[in-house]
């Protein structure tokens, strides 16, 4: 499995666990969502300089 693979599996996992529509996430706001964009956008800047 190449590292690319894992990132995107992580990515979708994550994506998953910061929807709203979980009882236990419902009342967090922006946070999870928030962080998750930070992480994609370092994940891009990382992938468009060929680091991964």
């Amino acid at each position: 499995m190449t590292i690319t693979t894992l990132v995107l599996i992580v990515l979708i996992l994550m994506v998953f666990g910061a929807l709203p529509t979980w009882g236990h996430s419902r009342e967090w706001g922006y946070g999870p969502s928030g962080g998750l964009g930070l992480i994609v956008v370092i994940l891009i800047i990382l992938l468009l300089m060929g680091k991964i």
